[in-house]
């Protein structure tokens, strides 16, 4: 299984960005104890540490982003496959004790998540599959959006054991492919529109998406397209938080 175990944003305001997500998601924010650096720590209502969030470094490229981390058994040896096969390193592995050995990489196409190697034997609960039980506040769904979604299919395919699995026809921009990680549905592939931004987009899950939306506004947030149905009765949206970072929204309408 090699699903995504954590997700982290890179806000230029942290403080901002705490008050913008924990007002929308109703998370919980603390300190993850780390000494001498500002990570906080995103947890849901219920608790459940989610991901992290924290300064974006100066000088690196892009602006705000959410980022996803991907398990490996050897981060360095995946390191050496991910590079042979197009991907890039954006920051070399390192070993942060006491949570495991992790580094920032693209696939070949130059999207950047992290692979890491943990420490922790405790099985993530940062992903809650779409449908299964309580998953407000969650991610429920990751989708990769793509300039050559073939080739991102096939990386994927290759390190991580991805599979195809249906989809759903759109038009020029050809299917809407779901992605497999064994039996768990941890996504979608689509390519991308003319102007628009490859890269990932994370979906969380909330309990009524008109709120929902009604909070992006008020927050400063801005609503690219949605809240439009989806398959299965719920509603889905993407957003810009107020900073520009990209991500989903995904829940009923109440």
């Amino acid at each position: 299984m090699a699903n995504f175990i954590w997700y982290e944003l890179l806000a230029d305001d942290v403080d901002a960005a705490q008050d913008f997500y924990a007002r929308l998601l109703n998370w919980q924010v603390c300190d993850s104890g780390i000494p001498d650096r500002d990570y906080r720590i995103l947890a849901t209502g219920e608790g459940v540490a989610i991901g992290g969030l924290m300064q974006r470094p100066p000088g690196s490229p892009g602006g705000p982003v959410w980022l996803g981390y991907l398990p490996v058994v050897d981060v360095d040896e995946s390191l050496g496959a991910i590079v042979e096969d197009g991907g890039r390193v954006l920051m070399p592995a390192w070993t942060m004790p006491g949570v495991g050995r992790m580094a920032l990489v693209t696939d070949p196409l130059g999207a950047p998540f992290y692979i890491m190697a943990s420490e922790d034997e405790q099985t993530s609960r940062a992903f809650a599959e779409h449908g299964t039980g309580d998953s407000v506040g969650h991610v429920t769904w990751n989708e990769r959006i793509a300039s050559d979604p073939d080739r991102a299919l096939a990386f994927f395919g290759r390190h991580f054991g991805w599979a195809h699995q249906g989809g759903m026809p759109m038009g020029d921009l050809g299917e809407y492919r779901f992605l497999a990680d064994g039996p768990v549905m941890l996504g979608a592939l689509m390519g991308c529109p003319p102007g628009g931004t490859p890269g990932w987009r994370f979906y969380f899950s909330v309990a009524d998406i008109d709120l929902a939306a009604a909070r992006v506004s008020e927050g400063g947030g801005t609503i690219e397209y949605g809240p439009t149905e989806i398959p299965g009765g719920q509603y889905s949206m993407s957003v810009l938080d107020p900073q520009g970072a990209r991500f989903g929204l995904v829940g009923p309408r109440i």
